[in-house]
């Protein structure tokens, strides 16, 4: 978000393409990007090979679509799931493949999930979102889902896989502002696993020692007795 007083439907883009980016980034182990301009469009569509959208509602509502080629889906679906530890032999080949379906309708929910939670907290308000649905298409569609936008305003992003290929955000709001009151401040975001390794590292690094002085050979008569580790653990 902007510094200044007023976040309006841009900033709120602003904040769903960087979770786009750090949800797909962070999922499949490789680097995805954004565009640093933002494109005006009329409306939103449903575009091949395979297009993902979901609508939300509360503090606003919107809808938001994500187009991916079939190159594009691939590459994010198999760097997921190696990832998540499969066997790359056991993996889809087809962006027709109800797998790769349900994996890119996952990854567009946690997208959403990420998007939500940050957006809600920073405007103070509250917003749901509907399944995210997942359509393998062969041709150009035009989508008319009824979201109540009276006012609309629709933008397209694109973004870059780390072997190039493109993909493209289309979102839709209607236009609104939030204007920050002057006593107003956010809470400062953190990140849960810089937060549990920086406090694990001082159980390590007592491990680590404990470790060093049992292999220290000029150490005797040093018994480590693993039923008073237990007892020790009971506070017994």
């Amino acid at each position: 978000m902007n510094a200044s007083l007023t976040v309006n439907n841009d900033d709120i883009l602003l904040k769903l393409c960087h979770s786009v980016s750090h949800v797909l980034s962070s999922t499949s182990a490789s680097q995805i990007s954004h565009a640093g301009m933002v494109q005006s469009i009329s409306r939103t569509r449903l575009k091949p090979d395979l297009s993902c959208f979901s609508i939300f509602d509360g503090g606003f509502s919107g809808l938001v679509v994500i187009n991916f080629s079939a190159a594009s889906a691939i590459e994010i679906y198999r760097r997921y799931m190696i990832n998540m530890g499969m066997p790359e032999t056991e993996l889809a080949f087809s962006h027709t493949s109800d797998d790769v379906s349900n994996v890119m309708g996952e990854l567009m929910n946690q997208i959403l999930g990420d998007f939500i939670g940050k957006i809600s907290k920073e405007l103070q308000t509250s917003i749901s979102q509907s399944q995210p649905k997942m359509l393998v298409i062969n041709k150009e569609l035009t989508i008319s889902v009824d979201t109540n936008l009276d006012n609309a305003v629709a933008r397209r992003v694109s973004f870059k896989t780390e072997n190039n290929h493109i993909f493209y955000l289309e979102f839709a709001m209607d236009k609104t502002e939030f204007i920050r009151s002057a006593d107003f401040e956010v809470d400062e975001e953190f990140d849960l696993d810089s937060l549990i390794e920086t406090h694990g590292q001082p159980s390590q690094a007592k491990t680590d020692k404990t470790k060093d002085v049992l292999n220290d050979p000029n150490v005797k008569g040093l018994v480590v007795d693993d039923s008073d580790d237990l007892l020790s653990q009971l506070g017994l």
